[in-house]
């Protein structure tokens, strides 16, 4: 595992037209990958707080991005998610915090745990992730 590949998937990560949307931020290391969010109404149901589907999006790039670390080759998939959302949140800053719990030869299992500013837990997730045959490469974004 490089410094490189790491800054490459932070890129690819903030190139992804997806993120425009979101303006998230990024930070990975081995093993693990950080993911942070403000909270705004954009991101609300009509109840007015977060959606699921944005938590879930912040607990599954934070796993991807774990496992990720760890694949030098190729673009790994989700394979299956499991998320629990456990408070609405309508403010502030939400942080994803990803982590590999198994990593083999080609499946790798990770969790993470969505928390605002003041430690309070949104949501946590755990999910299995599979090296697929997509090869790492400029025209995904992986570029410094």
């Amino acid at each position: 595992m490089s410094e490189v590949h790491l800054r490459k998937l932070e890129a690819m990560y903030l190139s992804a037209p997806i993120n425009r949307f979101y303006e998230p931020s990024i930070a990975i290391d081995k093993s693990a990958a950080t993911i942070g969010l403000r909270v705004r109404p954009e991101l609300f149901h009509a109840a007015g707080s977060v959606h699921g589907s944005v938590i879930f999006k912040l607990l599954d790039d934070a796993c991807f991005f774990a496992t990720s670390s760890l694949v030098e080759d190729v673009f790994v998939v989700t394979v299956s998610f499991t998320t629990y959302l456990v408070r609405p949140v309508s403010e502030g800053q939400l942080t994803a915090r990803g982590r590999v719990v198994h990593a083999g030869k080609n499946v790798f299992l990770a969790e993470a745990v969505v928390e605002t500013a003041s430690g309070k837990e949104i949501g946590r997730g755990n999910g299995s992730f599979h090296k697929s045959s997509i090869a790492l490469s400029p025209e995904l974004g992986y570029v410094l």
